[in-house]
């Protein structure tokens, strides 16, 4: 079992820049791919960036492509999402997902979310 709680969504000006962190428990934390999702008022759960377990390969939406990086400590049961260039349509409820069947852009194919944390990015 892995609960992951999200931390460090806010206002923003486009441009600027944002750092999430979901932070997990339980020990088996570095066996997880993970993965940082979001969804916007009235649209469906969208894939954002992905993590394997060792941190070596990552997935990147080409939405935000060259402005948002994924990152792990598996030391401190933590993964970030690092936002820089935000843009107004990034606006959404962004989400951390743990996947015991590996790396994948597929929001079925993760097994445990945060609660979500809310992004929203001003014109």
């Amino acid at each position: 079992q892995v609960q992951l709680v999200e931390s460090g969504g806010g206002l923003v000006q486009a441009g600027g820049s944002l750092r999430l962190s979901c932070a997990a428990s339980g020990r088996t934390f570095s066996r997880h791919a993970m993965g940082w999702f979001r969804q916007a008022p009235g649209k469906e759960r969208d894939f954002v960036v992905a993590i394997s377990w060792s941190g070596t390969i990552r997935y990147v939406a080409d939405s935000v492509k060259g402005r948002f990086t994924i990152s792990r400590d598996n030391a401190k049961n933590t993964v970030y999402l690092q936002m820089n260039s935000l843009k107004p349509e990034d606006t959404a409820v962004y989400y951390c997902a743990a996947s015991e069947g590996g790396l994948s852009r597929t929001p079925d194919r993760y097994d445990y979310w945060g609660q979500g944390t809310q992004v929203t990015v001003s014109s």
